[in-house]
């Protein structure tokens, strides 16, 4: 009786090591790593446009540095700052004018680059829509101030390199940018500045 007792229990034993072989023959499967990629600061940009009332401007800003984080193919996170000294005006061919605009853009009408020589942006939420195509949820950093921004974006990652860019609108007025908006100044006619601005960030990085 124990024999047969004994016998059965060493079957038992190896159908479950059998089933359980055959359900993972190579261990258990592995969830894909997190993996960062470094920004290219040369090849990185923010592209901003301005508009008023008699027109508009546009210009770059330098990334300082920055990571985007990927899981498996899909963009998850992602940190960036940008040099505010860096500031250009591609639209204003006068040498002379341009950089009395730019010396303004500087000054403490608008980004107080003395105080202020940073801004930041922190991606908080990734939302996939198909394809390379997603929503970014982030929080963008303008003169030490902080508000929560969504845009979309389309992202690639290519062997060692993934590639994202994405438009948001921003409202300057958030950022303590009041210098010439109907909102806090009246009468000002068609020397207004409008509140909103865009921003155009093209991310290229590499791990």
């Amino acid at each position: 009786m124990k024999t047969r007792q004994f016998l059965a229990s060493l079957v038992a034993v190896a159908v479950m090591a059998g089933t359980s072989a055959f359900v993972s023959p190579v261990g258990p499967v592995k969830k894909a790593k997190a993996t960062t990629y470094k920004v290219d600061t040369q090849k990185s940009v923010l592209n901003w446009e301005g508009k008023k009332v008699t027109g508009q401007h546009n210009g770059t800003v330098k990334f300082t540095e920055g990571t985007l984080t990927v899981d498996g193919t899909k963009l998850t996170g992602g940190t960036f700052e940008f040099d505010m000294n860096s500031i250009t005006s591609l639209d204003l061919t006068d040498a002379g004018y341009n950089a009395k605009f730019i010396g303004h853009m500087k000054s403490e009408d608008f980004f107080n680059t003395t105080k202020y020589p940073t801004s930041k942006f922190v991606i908080t939420k990734v939302t996939p829509k198909g394809g390379n195509n997603y929503d970014i949820t982030g929080n963008m950093t303008i003169k030490n101030l902080t508000n929560p921004v969504t845009f979309p974006a389309t992202v690639t990652v290519s062997g060692n390199t993934i590639t994202a860019e994405g438009k948001a609108v921003l409202d300057r007025t958030k950022y303590d940018i009041k210098y010439g908006s109907k909102s806090f100044f009246e009468n000002i006619g068609d020397k207004a500045i409008y509140d909103d601005f865009t921003i155009n960030l093209k991310t290229v990085a590499s791990k």
